[in-house]
């Protein structure tokens, strides 16, 4: 599955939506307690590995940008071997100087920009799983309340209807 704690959410989604109607109630429905609790226990489970995954993301960022600055910093050390290298006449060490110079401006903007790129991306990335995570929350408040909706209207049904029947005076 490609994400399983939104695999899960849809199906508790269906499993509400295909629910028959209670009678003469439209807005509310019978569904397996059973079944529900199992599927919002699964997404409970899942939630973490979720978490798991976005912290990966951020570890990966943090060597992506360690390897970066690595990575320049060897860029700017051959950069003063390659100057120091150059001796000689006037011009040729200027030449030299000015390349170094070059390459370490070079070297500092191709770090940057590669420490922007991974930050966009982990942001981003943390982001749509912020987003999955609040919106499998709040499909299982959604469920909680129409789930206990249910029950209590069902009860008060039950109530009603042992009451009718000359039952009025016991307890449940």
């Amino acid at each position: 599955m490609e994400n399983d704690v939104n695999y899960l959410i849809d199906a508790l989604f269906d499993m509400i939506d295909s629910a028959k109607s209670m009678p003469m109630a439209r807005d509310k429905c019978v569904i397996i307690r059973e079944d529900a609790l199992d599927i919002i226990d699964e997404i409970r489970g899942k939630l973490p590995v979720e978490l798991k995954k976005a912290q990966d993301l951020i570890r990966a960022r943090e060597e992506y940008v360690e390897n970066a600055k690595k990575e320049a910093e060897k860029i700017r050390r051959q950069a003063d071997i390659d100057a120091k290298t150059i001796v000689g006449e006037s011009e040729i060490t200027r030449i030299a100087r000015e390349k170094a110079k070059e390459l370490a401006r070079r070297s500092g903007e191709q770090a940057n920009s590669m420490i922007s790129v991974a930050n966009e991306y982990t942001d981003d990335a943390l982001r749509r799983t912020e987003e999955a995570i609040q919106m499998a929350l709040e499909e299982i408040r959604t469920s909680r309340a129409r789930f206990q909706a249910i029950s209590n209207e069902k009860l008060r049904a039950l109530r009603a209807k042992l009451e009718e029947q000359g039952g009025g005076d016991r307890k449940f």
